[in-house]
């Protein structure tokens, strides 16, 4: 009689140990709207949905978006194929994406307009996501963690007021000045739907979760604290009352030497540096805190020796503490699919 031996436990994924504050060489690798227009199979598929909010609902759809940038380059992490929109759309706020111009809602700039939400998120509107985090983890590969997300309330609230982007968020922040008692309501409301999501997200299965606050710095320093830190803050202790061994990146775009302030107020594992931040100044922050980020991706449009050299300074500034390499923010259409490929070689050419 043979005894089988103990199959060997599988090796934690490296995106996973660099989360829990292990310095991991070459760094875990993956990019913010890695599944996108830049890819001619994500563009084919997204030709067969009647608009981008019903390709979010599908998740036959969602699901191959998100494993098409795994499969072709092979990074250390998915993120689930979704918007940050999807939100007040589960609140009752009408939202819809224009093409070529972006989404647009019906404006909520008053007491009639935030009555007209609903109370709580309506998660049923939203299983077709969670369909989707239970089939992907079903169909990765089992060491590509896959990363839930939602927008910050600040970022999505700045969509709820001006019906659509701005380039500098005026019409929320007038809002917020004008009538900071309604501006809180819109605040608390995405704060709670927000945790809500979340715990939907992490039950369905997602391995880390990130929170976008992509128009963190166009707000000055007293209203940064009250509409970026202490709702991200808020959501963070909330989703890690119920699971507090959930693994939160924080990215807030434009917060430059603030990040030190929302680090401090958050129990969020990683802070994202975007494109401004310089690596050098990142790298003197506590070693206990995980970054992520950041290059310009710009330079990984124009490839060649401008990739090189920030690829480079990157790994330069972090080489001996725990990180995550990725853009300094999302992945552009005209991206060459040929300077991805030579950015994972850069990243990963000192494999050990």
């Amino acid at each position: 009689m043979t005894l089988d031996k103990p199959s060997k436990k599988p090796a934690r994924p490296k995106f996973l140990r660099a989360l829990s504050g292990e310095p991991v060489w070459p760094p875990p690798l993956w990019l913010m709207r890695q599944a996108g227009r830049y890819l001619p199979e994500y563009r084919e598929i997204r030709a067969k949905s009647a608009s981008f909010l019903d390709f979010c609902y599908d998740p036959k759809s969602t699901v191959e978006a998100t494993l098409q940038p795994i499969r072709r380059f092979g990074f250390d992490a998915a993120i689930l194929f979704s918007d940050i929109l999807v939100v007040p759309d589960a609140l009752g706020q009408k939202v819809s994406f224009e093409s070529g111009e972006g989404p647009r809602l019906d404006p909520v700039h008053d007491e009639a307009g935030i009555s007209k939400l609903r109370e709580s998120i309506d998660l049923d509107r939203l299983a077709p996501v969670f369909e989707t985090v239970s089939r992907l983890k079903q169909d990765l590969p089992r060491d590509t963690p896959l990363i839930g997300f939602c927008g910050a309330p600040w970022t999505v609230a700045s969509y709820m007021v001006a019906g659509r982007g701005t380039p500098d968020q005026a019409p929320a922040r007038l809002f917020a000045y004008r009538h900071p008692i309604l501006f809180r309501k819109i605040i608390d409301k995405l704060v709670t739907a927000s945790i809500d999501y979340l715990l939907a997200q992490v039950k369905a299965g997602v391995d880390a979760i990130q929170i976008f606050d992509t128009w963190a710095g166009v707000l000055p320093a007293g209203e940064f604290d009250r509409w970026c830190v202490s709702p991200i803050a808020a959501i963070v202790a909330g989703v890690k009352a119920v699971y507090p061994d959930i693994p939160v990146i924080v990215f807030a775009r434009g917060a430059g030497p603030r990040l030190i302030e929302l680090e401090d107020a958050t129990e969020a594992q990683a802070i994202g540096l975007d494109t401004s931040v310089d690596p050098e100044w990142a790298a003197t922050l506590p070693e206990t805190t995980v970054l992520q980020g950041n290059l310009d991706p710009l330079a990984l449009i124009a490839g060649g020796a401008a990739l090189e050299e920030g690829v480079t300074r990157i790994l330069a500034a972090f080489r001996h503490r725990p990180h995550i390499f990725n853009l300094g923010h999302g992945i552009l259409p005209e991206t060459p699919i040929a300077h991805v490929e030579r950015l994972v070689d850069l990243v990963r050419r000192d494999q050990i």
